[in-house]
């Protein structure tokens, strides 16, 4: 990767966690929740680091990837709210 791109990678990923963390943050019935999101669906960055963004999950129920769901549904829906350890 060149200087151009990591340069546009950090910018986006800026983006991601300053638009969508403050936007879901802001509404207090949403939660994470961990392995629920289906490929390409996730709200934001992996806990492993693989990727910082929305969007970019490569498989579905992938309990490293989350996204926002009704407080209260997380673990109805199979997920977990607690990040699995690293």
């Amino acid at each position: 990767m060149n200087k151009r791109h990591a340069l546009i990678a950090t910018a986006l990923a800026s983006a991601c966690v300053a638009g969508l963390g403050t936007a879901h943050a802001a509404d207090g019935d949403k939660e994470k929740c961990f392995g629920v999101a289906k490929a390409g669906q996730n709200d934001c960055a992996s806990v492993t680091g693989s990727h910082s963004c929305a969007g970019q999950a490569k498989k579905d129920n992938d309990p490293t990837e989350w996204k926002f769901v009704a407080k209260g549904s997380c673990e109805k829906m199979g997920g977990k709210i607690a990040a699995p350890k690293k």
